[in-house]
């Protein structure tokens, strides 16, 4: 079965994590929902301008947006259906988990790109 992830924050900028995200998770064979309000494609995928816009319920959000944009957003999160989510460096907050375990959110404060096997380091700028 196929696993999926909404990149939240997605950046057609390759020297973003944003970006090195969506190709780490691309590589890891995932079906990747870039999730950014101003782009139409991110590495050739179609961009969602929100997560209520998913075709479906991914089975990880990822957020590389500030904590306070994110923390709005969990809200939406778990509307969706989604149970886990990475909350990569940056973007993460203490008010963030706590808000994410009132609505049965798994709130990981790791980096994602790490979680492919993969580093950051490894997806070049250009």
């Amino acid at each position: 079965m196929s696993k999926s992830i909404a990149i939240i924050g997605a950046s057609s900028n390759r020297s973003k994590f944003g970006n090195k995200a969506v190709r780490a998770w691309v590589q890891a064979g995932y079906t990747v929902y870039p999730i950014n309000p101003k782009d139409d494609t991110i590495e050739g995928l179609k961009v969602y301008r929100s997560v209520a816009d998913l075709p479906e319920t991914p089975d990880y959000a990822n957020l590389y947006v500030p904590p306070a944009v994110g923390l709005k957003l969990l809200d939406d999160i778990a509307a969706k259906g989604i149970k886990e989510v990475f909350a990569n460096p940056g973007a993460d907050s203490e008010a963030m988990v706590i808000r994410g375990n009132e609505l049965g959110l798994d709130v990981m404060r790791a980096c994602s790109i790490v979680a492919t096997g993969k580093t950051p380091m490894d997806f070049p700028d250009s």
